[in-house]
Order: C-alpha cells, then structure tokens, then sequence
C-alpha cells in the first residue's frame, strides 16, 4: 500500500494536483504450444502490452525449461498476456487465441508434442472463465468439430529463462540446423518447418488472425 500511495503522490505532484486516471493492466494466461509464437502472435494485438513466456499448471516451482520439455513437471508452455481492460477484453482475446491454435489436438501443437505443447486457459476468476467458456463454445460451433482445450483455474505462473523472452525478434546468432542464423530468422523458419501457420489455416481459414 505505502507503494500505491507514492505513487498516487507523485503523480499528483507531476500533474499539478489534478489526479490522472490510468486503466489498470490486467491479465491472462493461455498455453498454446511453442510459447514463442503465442508471444510473437499476441505482442501485435491493439490493447495488448506485453506477453511473456513461462510454464504453468504443474507441480514444481520455479521450473527450468529443460525441466519442463523433459516432462513430469505438469508443466505447459504458456503465455501471460498484459493488455489494457480499456482497449481489449478477456473474451475478444480468447477468440483470437482459439483461432492461433489447433485445439482439435490434445497431445501437443503441430510438430512439437507431448504434455508441455497442449492448448489450455487459465482463468483467474468467474468472469475470465465465463468469457472463456463462451469463447470455447462459439469456437467449437465455428469449427464444428469438438474442441479439446481445457479451461482450467489458474496457478502459479512462472517466466521463463530470460534468453526465451522475446525470443522471435532478437538479433542475436544461434546455432540451428539451417546454420548460423540470428534468433528472429531461425525463429520464422521453426514456425514454418513445424507446420503452425498452415494447418492454422487450413483449420481456420480467413478466420486465422495470424497465420502468414
């Protein structure tokens, strides 16, 4: 509280006493496969200020990566999206997440698979899982086909190691199997090599907000 109240001050001070109303970030967590497309796809969103890699839903704090893919953490990959309640919503979020995925799919995301892959919500609230579960519903009935993705409560989420962050425009040079390549180019051939953007499509068709 003594922070908030700082704050509150100097912002008055800055001001000149006249109190700026600021809409308080708010958040969502969605898994939805390699975390780094959901970040690269959801950081072009309009009211959405950051998102950032992490795990969530298993068992083991403050877990590594390599813990994680490895398997028995419980685990997903997932993503935390901070956006602005005066610009977006919950539910208009939850639709372009459904629509960026293969939620047909309950054993992981395009070419990469297993438990840390799977497609998930985690809501924080009722009002987030109503959203969600509307979301899911109109998804479903879109598609016409049974939709997979669970809805699940929140639990503790954990960032990532700091090389994933914003791992989809960094310069700096990593070895892959194409050769040396900066972490942006390798990234965009990852994400084509492992078939996201097109079954995306062939899935959602014009509806796909962000498949290329």
């Amino acid at each position: 509280m003594t922070f908030i109240r700082h704050t509150i001050m100097l912002t008055l001070a800055l001001t000149g006493g006249i109190a700026v109303q600021q809409a308080e970030a708010a958040k969502i967590t969605v898994a939805g496969g390699c975390f780094w497309c959901v970040e690269s796809d959801f950081e072009t969103v309009a009211g959405v200020s950051e998102a950032v890699s992490g795990f969530t839903g298993g068992s083991v704090k403050n877990p590594s990566y390599k813990q994680v893919v490895s398997g028995g953490t419980g685990h997903l990959e997932a993503v935390q999206i901070d956006y602005d309640p005066s610009k977006t919503n919950p539910r208009a979020l939850y639709d372009l997440f459904f629509r960026s995925v293969d939620p047909t799919d309950a054993g992981g995301q395009f070419c990469d698979r297993g438990e840390s892959y799977a497609t998930a919500i985690f809501v924080n609230n009722a009002a987030e899982r109503k959203a969600a579960e509307a979301s899911k519903a109109a998804a479903e009935a879109a598609l016409g086909k049974k939709i997979v993705t669970p809805i699940r409560d929140a639990t503790a989420f954990y960032p990532a190691e700091a090389y994933h962050q914003d791992y989809y425009k960094q310069s700096k040079i990593v070895i892959t199997r194409f050769g040396p390549r900066s972490k942006a180019v390798a990234y965009k051939k990852y994400r084509t090599a492992c078939g996201r953007d097109q079954r995306v499509k062939q899935l959602w068709g014009k509806a796909a907000p962000f498949a290329n």
